[in-house]
């Protein structure tokens, strides 16, 4: 399925995705769930309960990176001297309700992951010498999900010198980070399918 086509969204619905296992992996203080990841289970919850998706708001920014998606990948081909291939959900093996799109794979056993952020976060990226790690969730699931061993993370940004438009850095799988987000995203979900159970018995009261 192509991404973000009505048969992928439809896929996703009541999902937990990589793009928001960091905020399955969000602490609040103390023992205490953070906001973050109660919103997220609350967004889960609904979209189970009335098989809609919440509508998302796409901002100039997000749009262009959508769009230069095709550019930067063309970018990474050229460079690595390889071809990608797309795909759409790619379901956890063992966890149900857990997938993950990756922008690409490649090979047998690589993934590619692209973002086109604003010049000050590109810049950041390339002078840190590796990935931006508010992605590394994301990542760790991509490979979980798809049993990947890495991902070539690409950061884009046209409105640079050609030079500087484009750099690559890798992050290789590492089993003890993605051990510890299974064992979250478990919990996780177990945490929604009884609630869910408990909301659908409400409704199941009130219409009798």
């Amino acid at each position: 399925m192509d991404q973000h086509s009505n048969e992928w969204f439809s896929a996703r619905l009541g999902k937990v995705t990589a793009s928001k296992v960091k905020d399955v992996m969000s602490k609040g203080r103390g023992s205490a769930p953070s906001a973050t990841r109660q919103n997220y289970m609350m967004q889960l919850l609904c979209e189970r309960l009335t098989g809609k998706r919440e509508e998302g708001f796409t901002s100039a920014a997000m749009q262009r990176g959508t769009d230069l998606e095709p550019v930067a990948r063309s970018a990474y081909e050229i460079d690595k001297g390889v071809m990608t291939v797309e795909t759409g959900l790619i379901l956890h093996p063992k966890i149900e309700g857990f997938g993950a799109s990756p922008d690409g794979l490649v090979g047998d056993r690589g993934m590619l992951e692209i973002k086109c952020p604003n010049t000050a976060t590109h810049v950041f990226t390339m002078q840190s010498g590796r990935h931006d790690p508010q992605y590394e969730w994301q990542m760790f699931a991509q490979l979980a999900c798809a049993d990947r061993d890495w991902v070539d993370f690409v950061t884009f940004d046209d409105r640079m010198p050609d030079e500087l438009q484009y750099a690559c850095f890798r992050l290789e799988r590492d089993e003890a980070r993605i051990r510890q987000m299974e064992t979250e995203i478990k919990l996780f979900l177990e945490e929604l399918a009884e609630l869910e159970h408990e909301m659908r018995e409400r409704m199941r009261s009130k219409a009798a």
